[in-house]
């Protein structure tokens, strides 16, 4: 297993690219940001934080702030839900891959995203986050073999302290390489949270419109790989699924 990133990068579908996690990676950083400078001062990537403080809620007797934590994290489940129920489906009718149409979809609530007015509740920003990058982390799971996440840090900073202490010991580039990978994730997550920050301040809710880019480039290209592949490619399960 440790060498599956070594295989050439024609072997694996185009949902399974470094390239395509790169660009996720950067879209998970900007949504982070985005949330947290102009709609809440919340994360919405992943779901720890709520159920940290929707057990506190329950330690303190909050049972409302119980009940409004749910809503959240019941976004998240229903983004899981949806993302393991419909690609085959997807691929039968439509004769493109789940993972091309998720990015088409993703697309089409940034776009809601950016026209949401400043004035409505943050908390409808908040629960579309939550069920875009629940999607978006169920469907894109492994990058050339090696497990990712698209829409937080913490395996990625794990898998480098791995990686490191594995080179250290046993010298072999293997682990390097494996480092890198994950360092190059952890830096375009980075990456995405700038720009959303450094946008945010000047075009405030408009700023998730240059989400678009990275979408709109990670769509043409699966879109592509989809419209050349044959019966056989299409039908094919992404390793990890």
């Amino acid at each position: 297993m440790e060498r599956a990133a070594a295989r050439p990068e024609q072997d694996y579908l185009e949902c399974e690219k470094g390239r395509t996690f790169v660009l996720l990676m950067f879209v998970g950083g900007f949504f982070g940001a985005f949330t947290y400078s102009v709609r809440g001062g919340v994360f919405c990537n992943a779901q720890t934080a709520n159920f940290v403080l929707s057990a506190m809620a329950l330690g303190s007797g909050n049972w409302k702030k119980f009940l409004y934590y749910l809503i959240p994290m019941t976004a998240y489940f229903l983004g899981a839900v949806v993302s393991e129920s419909v690609p085959k489906t997807v691929r039968s009718r439509l004769h493109i891959r789940w993972d091309t149409l998720f990015i088409l979809l993703e697309m089409g609530f940034v776009a809601v995203l950016g026209l949401i007015p400043e004035s409505a509740p943050y908390q409808i920003s908040q629960v579309m986050v939550n069920f875009i990058a629940s999607m978006q982390y169920n469907t894109f799971r492994q990058s050339q073999s090696v497990p990712m996440a698209t829409t937080f840090c913490t395996n990625h900073l794990r898998q480098v302290g791995v990686a490191f202490s594995k080179l250290v010991r046993h010298r072999d580039p293997v682990h390097l390489t494996r480092m890198l990978q994950h360092c190059r994730m952890l830096l375009s997550f980075v990456l995405g949270g700038v720009a959303a920050t450094v946008l945010s301040r000047l075009f405030l809710g408009r700023a998730m419109f240059f989400a678009l880019i990275p979408l709109a480039v990670l769509f043409l290209e699966l879109l592509r790989d989809d419209l050349s592949a044959g019966e056989e490619r299409l039908n094919r399960k992404p390793r990890g699924h």
